[in-house]
């Protein structure tokens, strides 16, 4: 019985757990995106996409921590995310480089770990996928 109940608790708070988690991820950016934070600039600049590129993102990533956040919609917040950081470690894989303004990787560590969480959860909520209920 007892571990019924721990499997019961992994299945439904694991998940809650980590849509969290890449919520606040995604949303405590957006002060350093919104503000024109000297160090988001300079990161946009870098890529090219500066100021429209800094804000859309920005607009983005608020939309996905959302999304992340509602029962229904956890799946889009997680592709979402996906789409967002895969073009983010992109960018420090191409044109940022890993250390970013000396940040010893943090940004780049920050995205692949925001990027893994996101694909398991919506792994974790594919039977929420409208379209795979087709096939």
């Amino acid at each position: 019985m007892e571990h019924l109940n721990e499997a019961h608790f992994m299945k439904k708070y694991i998940p809650l757990a980590l849509r969290i988690i890449v919520a606040i991820i995604l949303i405590q950016t957006l002060r350093f995106k919104f503000s024109a934070h000297p160090d988001s600039v300079y990161i946009f600049e870098k890529v090219g996409l500066e100021p429209y590129g800094r804000i859309g993102i920005g607009i983005l990533e608020l939309i996905s921590g959302i999304l992340l956040l509602i029962p229904k919609t956890v799946w889009i917040g997680a592709t979402l995310t996906i789409g967002i950081i895969g073009g983010a470690i992109m960018m420090h894989l191409t044109l940022l480089g890993i250390d970013v303004n000396n940040d010893n990787g943090l940004l780049f560590t920050t995205a692949v770990v925001t990027f893994i969480l996101s694909t398991a959860i919506l792994y974790m909520y594919k039977k929420d996928i409208p379209f795979l209920k087709l096939l």
